[in-house]
């Protein structure tokens, strides 16, 4: 078996110069939710060939929702190789879900697939119930999962929509981070992703954003709730991500020019968020509680 993060690519020059990632115009592309990286052009970074751990997680556990692709695979991938067990909830079974499963046992970590609908609090307690069993410790719980689509008028948002954002993006987070934290100990830390939109709201996403502002504000009041506990939470608020999600919630000419109007003139790979979500869960960040990290390409959030 391979030593807990050592299994990562091979020890070569990552690359992280700006010119190694995609810039827009991108090929005009639609999916029907919640989509596949696989079918992404061009195919999302999530660090498979580029994050190298160091053993900055080892002998921890992880749950990570949405988990199988986007900024959730790349996040899962680089705790793996910086020695932790790795938890990943999705909503159905998928190649997407077991190719991060891949991933992760490649370095000789465990890695738990638990398929399912976290907009039901039965699932978001069961799932933690499972990997606090399966794993026998639960220490970094990042809640991530997310939902979003897009609309030009206030009257074209169904009810069913604003209700199913809400259910899936911010309720979610109190039924799991309720659950993990009476599995939690001393030096635990919840991460919550939020976005951009938290402090400038995209009109088109309404709900989304609506979610991703009650995200921050959860994340703040958490963060002195649990601080007697020794429990940590803080965020990270992306700003454009390349992930199934946007194929999938806007129309392809809008897709083909996805981040092109940020200041590095692109939108991230999700291997460049995942280095956040690796700090704010690591010891050293033991008085870190309570932060929004911003991973925005030069954008400001003020």
């Amino acid at each position: 078996m391979k030593q807990p993060g050592t299994g990562a690519a091979p020890q070569t020059d990552p690359g992280w110069h700006p010119e190694h990632f995609p810039h827009p115009p991108f090929p005009e592309q639609t999916q029907q939710l919640p989509g596949t990286f696989t079918q992404m052009d061009p195919r999302p970074d999530h660090g498979e060939e580029t994050w190298v751990g160091h053993g900055r997680l080892r002998g921890a556990s992880a749950l990570v929702t949405g988990g199988d692709s986007g900024i959730g695979r790349a996040v899962a991938i680089a705790y793996a190789r910086e020695g932790a067990d790795v938890a990943i909830s999705f909503l159905e079974e998928t190649e997407d879900a077991k190719d991060t499963a891949r991933h992760i046992e490649a370095c000789g970590q465990r890695c738990l697939l638990l398929p399912g609908d976290i907009s039901d609090p039965k699932h978001c307690r069961y799932i933690v119930e499972t990997v606090a069993a399966e794993f026998g410790r639960l220490d970094i719980l990042v809640n991530n999962a997310a939902h979003q689509q897009s609309f030009g008028e206030l009257d074209d948002i169904p009810d069913e929509e604003w209700e199913r954002t809400f259910a899936i993006n911010i309720h979610s987070m109190f039924y799991l981070s309720k659950a993990a934290v009476g599995q939690m100990g001393k030096g635990a830390s919840i991460i919550n992703t939020a976005s951009v939109n938290s402090d400038m709201p995209n009109p088109s996403l309404l709900a989304y954003a609506t979610t991703k502002g009650a995200i921050q504000n959860f994340t703040a009041g958490l963060a002195q709730m649990l601080a007697d506990k020794g429990i940590r939470v803080n965020c990270v608020a992306p700003g454009p991500v390349w992930t199934p999600l946007i194929p999938g919630s806007f129309p392809g000419e809008t897709v083909a020019q996805f981040g092109a109007n940020y200041p590095m003139k692109r939108p991230a790979q999700p291997v460049e968020l995942a280095s956040a979500y690796v700090m704010l869960a690591e010891a050293a960040s033991s008085y870190v509680s309570g932060a929004t990290i911003a991973v925005t390409g030069g954008k400001p959030m003020i």
